[in-house]
């Protein structure tokens, strides 16, 4: 864990989203934590399954930040899931099935 700039408890939240549920841990750090310590205090990696956590794929309340980025009190980290599909090819498949439909 960084030094912390004093000891001031913050809340925060780590959680991950899976198919089939969505893990959220609640803790208590101390001010100064990055996300990578919050990351590592939650225990998520060894909770969940073959997660894997990828540096380029964390966020704050749906921003991705840095491993390394500072948590605030109230902060959601949350850990991304690689995609299993492109969103822009799901929608064309859609729009080509919905234009058969109509004919």
């Amino acid at each position: 864990m960084t030094d912390a700039s004093d000891n001031t408890l913050i809340a925060i939240k780590v959680v991950v989203a899976m198919p089939d549920k969505q893990l959220v841990k609640e803790l208590a750090m101390f001010n100064g934590a990055t996300v990578s310590d919050a990351i590592e205090q939650s225990g998520i990696a060894a909770e969940v399954e073959d997660l894997v956590i990828d540096p380029k794929m964390v966020g704050v309340f749906g921003a991705k930040v840095s491993m390394d980025r500072e948590v605030q009190d109230g902060d959601r980290v949350e850990i991304y899931r690689p995609l299993i599909a492109d969103p822009k090819e799901v929608r064309r498949q859609r729009a080509i099935r919905q234009a058969k439909a109509r004919e």
